[in-house]
């Protein structure tokens, strides 16, 4: 039975048969005299927006400001945005289309970019944009938007079906751009109605610390939250992070059960809600609990039969409302006898799985086991989701040698039926390593795993870098040859050298950055290669980084404080914020690095 990423390849690539049998002829889209683009006067803002965007966009390509027009007096000549009376008349109707499925049709002298609500529509623009005047979305303030000679498209009846119901690329960079997500068809950034919304379906996280937290029950009922070494965890100055409930203890279901069906309720437009473990590996121990794990084979057992309780109390009053949960950590591995409910969610979290190979590289004993789990989980559940980590959490400006693993990872799990992948990296941060980059490659591949991780790369790189991309393009395969060469298998946590890399690589982006610079043909140019070498110089301190107090010998003070003093400039001209996930920001970071080198905290660098 093909699978849903085939299905979505091949049907974004469809020419009817009517269309090849009318053989009518093309649109020059640089030959645009008295064209209009034509949305409904009763159009959703997602709708509106986009004959906006698709209006300034051919402006910007072509030198000719189309008019936005509700209606039309004659045949050609038209951009239809969206369904309504025009679409209708030429049988485009969106009723059969999903909320971001889109169709684009060329032929009779117009063009028509229909799409299910509330994204289709615009998501449809970004997509005629994209494959047919060649624009690409690079960065929030970067829009590639190539100046258009002849070009004669069509005749086209393309219908394109996105195989993952959500998508998050988790940088800084997106998440704090809605406009940018949305262009980046990444739904799950921004409420604007303009924007097409979010996804119903939310990310399934941790839960129980605030659905049955220790600070209100766990001084009166102790038994309420887990047990190990012969003592109740309660209550806990961290849930999250230091406790878990006790799964079989009956108060407890009816306590989340409650604080579920009320997050439900106060949240009517969500499509899943999330019941699932804390962030910490302290599972219930006691005798009940530990029980179903044995007879399961795993620490999944007690969780899914609590969360399969909660879901049948679910189903009875929101049927439409699923209830998610983390396959996370010691509760991987699925069990043996239980499976989830129908209206229950997996989501399946790689933190173990190493960063340095695909996801499914046989050859690879970390993925391995990852994959194994995957592969149990799609025999008894059709609702699975991906956490994945693309990361290095412990330090996010250091160069991370996984950029080529991105593509084979997202076409891994579409290829076994993942519904929704959340990519996360820096997204509590702005500034990580090459993380523009980064988010432009993820979001492109969630939205077309058919894309080429390479080609996508190559674009952003010569796009965005010019002239300068040639050393830049080196430094990057340079550190990935090296780390693969290295023969290590690391996560998303660790130093430099855990990824095979040393200070002769620092060195190599340090010289590969300063000939970028030399490169650059213009001062935006040139602040694209200076944000971008922030982790070439975050590398070359990596002997000192972790220091908190000094002194240094003279040498290596002389050596790297020009370098530190350097780093920290460009962290204030870009805004970075902190330099790993949790503990100290930039600015404490500088601040402790000032006291390796024997400063005070008001001396300069």
């Amino acid at each position: 039975m093909p699978n849903r990423f085939l299905l979505a390849v091949l049907s974004s690539c469809v020419l009817s048969a009517a269309a090849l049998a009318a053989e009518a002829p093309g649109v020059d889209l640089a030959n645009l005299e008295g064209w209009d683009i034509v949305v409904a006067a009763d159009a959703i803002p997602s709708e509106k927006h986009a004959a906006e965007e698709l209006r300034d966009h051919l402006a910007l390509a072509t030198g000719r400001t189309l008019p936005i027009v509700n209606s039309t007096s004659r045949a050609d000549r038209h951009f239809i945005v969206g369904p309504g009376e025009e679409a209708g008349k030429r049988g485009l109707a969106a009723e059969k289309l999903g909320p971001e499925d889109l169709r684009i049709v060329v032929g009779e002298g117009n063009i028509a970019i229909v799409g299910g609500r509330p994204r289709g529509t615009l998501y449809g623009v970004y997509t005629f944009l994209e494959d047919y005047l060649g624009v690409r979305f690079l960065t929030a303030d970067h829009t590639y938007v190539p100046k258009l000679a002849a070009r004669v498209i069509g005749p086209v009846d393309r219908t394109y079906r996105p195989p993952l119901e959500m998508r998050w690329a988790y940088y800084g960079e997106v998440n704090r751009n809605p406009a940018l997500a949305a262009r980046l068809r990444v739904n799950t950034v921004g409420n604007e109605p303009e924007l097409g919304g979010r996804s119903g379906q939310g990310l399934i996280s941790h839960s129980f610390a605030h659905q049955i937290p220790s600070s209100k029950y766990g001084q009166e009922h102790p038994e309420y939250y887990c047990l190990r070494d012969g003592k109740r965890i309660a209550p806990a100055k961290n849930d999250s992070f230091e406790n878990e409930p006790c799964l079989t203890n009956p108060d407890v279901l009816r306590i989340v059960t409650e604080a579920v069906l009320k997050e439900i309720e106060a949240n009517p437009g969500a499509a899943n809600v999330s019941v699932s473990q804390n962030d910490n590996a302290k599972n219930c121990l006691c005798p009940a609990c530990a029980a179903i794990d044995e007879r399961e084979g795993t620490p999944m057992g007690s969780l899914l039969e609590f969360v399969n309780a909660v879901a049948d109390a679910v189903a009875a009053k929101h049927p439409n409302v699923k209830v998610g949960t983390l396959s996370y950590w010691y509760t991987r591995k699925p069990p043996k006898t239980l499976k989830p409910r129908a209206n229950v969610q997996i989501q399946l979290c790689s933190i173990e799985c190493c960063m340095i190979h695909p996801i499914n590289d046989p050859g690879c004993p970390k993925n391995v086991a990852f994959c194994q789990d995957m592969a149990n989980w799609g025999k008894i559940c059709d609702q699975i989701y991906i956490w994945n980590y693309n990361t290095n959490f412990h330090a996010y400006l250091l160069p991370c040698p996984n950029l080529r693993v991105i593509e084979p990872n997202i076409r891994y799990f579409v290829a076994n039926n993942a519904k929704g992948v959340f990519m996360q990296a820096a997204g509590n941060a702005n500034g990580a390593e090459l993380s523009e980059l980064r988010a432009y490659i993820i979001s492109r591949l969630l939205w077309d795993p058919s894309l080429s991780g390479e080609k996508v790369m190559n674009e952003f790189l010569d796009l965005h870098y010019g002239p300068a991309a040639p050393p830049i393009r080196r430094f990057i395969e340079r550190t990935h040859d090296r780390a693969a060469a290295s023969g290590r298998h690391h996560n998303c946590f660790g130093r430099l050298a855990d990824y095979g890399l040393d200070e002769s690589d620092a060195q190599a982006g340090l010289d590969a950055f300063a000939e970028a610079m030399r490169l650059a043909d213009s001062d935006q140019t040139r602040r694209h290669v200076a944000r971008a070498s922030i982790c070439a110089y975050r590398a070359a301190l990596e002997p000192i980084w972790y220091r908190d107090s000094g002194p240094l010998e003279p040498a290596v003070a002389e050596k790297l404080r020009p370098l530190a003093r350097h780093l920290f400039e460009l962290c204030d001209e870009f805004k970075v914020d902190r330099a790993q996930e949790w503990g100290e920001e930039i600015p404490q970071t500088r601040n402790r690095l000032k006291r390796v080198f024997g400063l005070g905290e008001n001396e300069a660098f």
